[in-house]
């Protein structure tokens, strides 16, 4: 699953990643103690490669840590749903008991020490800036979901269906980032779930080669059949005509979204706007790559390279 906490959209090289053999063990490492303990807990490293990395220099300073340590729980959260070699009921475990830390933590319970490292600091910025808890919870119920269907092999019926997903997925990151701006009005809301639903498309139609062979069907049933293409032909990653024309609908699709939601970028001032605008065009800059392929994502996974980062800047300061 995309992490949509994942924000900013510029290139980096990807960073170190950290290898575990259990997921679930613990969270990611923690950075070294400083000498003068800090005011409050700070996020653990941000230890995987990302497309979009996160509280860069377009964030406000007072912000990146906040941000980071939302990261750091979905970021936890996206391991245990889908790192290492763990079975379905093993993941499905660790995030129903991370999920109950997660409800002990607003509660103020004590933590337990599994996950101090990333509860610890996400009950800081709870406490400071309010955090709706739902929307954390939200994410979770998008990975155990996400678990639970790639098990038994599920598909999604139609495509409100597969929004539903989206809007716990990947939505609860845009409106979570929006609060902490002190942006609650309906019409922001809603271009935000837009662009998030949109970017959690664009992952999905960026993936199919990656996602299909493990057992992930984002691709609806209602989909296939207007395009009369079976899931024995997806699932042998086979390209037809049929299979271009499905995956262009479906980037099409994705656009249409992106574009109902961009107006928000002109609505908010300052660094977010054009934190937004590089998120904003980071995702059609992918979007434009699947196209590009004409239905080949089915077998090529596009990614970005340094050049995009320059041409999604170029586009982002002409919103």
């Amino acid at each position: 699953m995309l992490l949509l906490t994942d924000w900013l959209v510029i290139y980096e090289k990807p960073s170190r990643v950290v290898k575990r053999d259990n997921p679930g063990v613990q969270a990611p490492e923690s950075p070294r103690p400083p000498t003068t303990p800090p005011v409050a807990p700070l996020a653990p490293p941000v230890t995987h490669y990302e497309n979009f990395p996160v509280a860069s220099l377009l964030c406000p300073p007072h912000l990146r840590q906040p941000i980071a340590a939302i990261y750091a729980f979905a970021r936890t959260a996206d391991d245990l749903a889908d790192e290492g070699d763990a079975t379905p009921d093993a993941r499905l475990a660790d995030l129903t008991a991370y999920r109950a830390q997660l409800h002990a933590m607003a509660a103020g319970e004590p933590l337990a020490p599994r996950w101090t490292a990333v509860f610890a600091p996400l009950q800081a910025v709870q406490r400071t800036h309010a955090l709706p808890v739902p929307l954390l919870d939200d994410l979770l119920d998008a990975f155990l979901q996400d678990v639970a269907f790639s098990r038994d092999q599920a598909t999604y019926a139609d495509r409100a269906q597969l929004l539903d997903y989206c809007r716990r997925s990947a939505n609860p990151v845009g409106r979570l980032l929006l609060h902490l701006y002190g942006v609650h009005d309906g019409p922001a809301l809603a271009q935000s779930d837009a662009i998030c639903s949109a970017l959690q498309l664009i992952n999905f139609w960026q993936d199919l080669s990656v996602d299909l062979p493990r057992c992930r069907h984002y691709l609806t049933d209602a989909d296939c059949a207007a395009h009369g293409v079976d899931r024995t032909t997806l699932a042998a990653l086979r390209r037809t005509p049929q299979t271009d024309a499905l995956v262009m609908d479906c980037a099409d699709w994705a656009r249409t979204l992106m574009l109902q939601g961009a107006p928000l970028v002109r609505r908010l001032p300052g660094r977010v706007g054009w934190e937004l605008r590089l998120v904003v065009q980071g995702g059609l800059r992918i979007l434009d790559k699947v196209q590009a392929l004409n239905g080949g994502s089915l077998q090529t996974r596009p990614t970005l390279g340094p050049l995009d980062g320059v041409r999604m800047l170029a586009r982002a300061v002409r919103m």
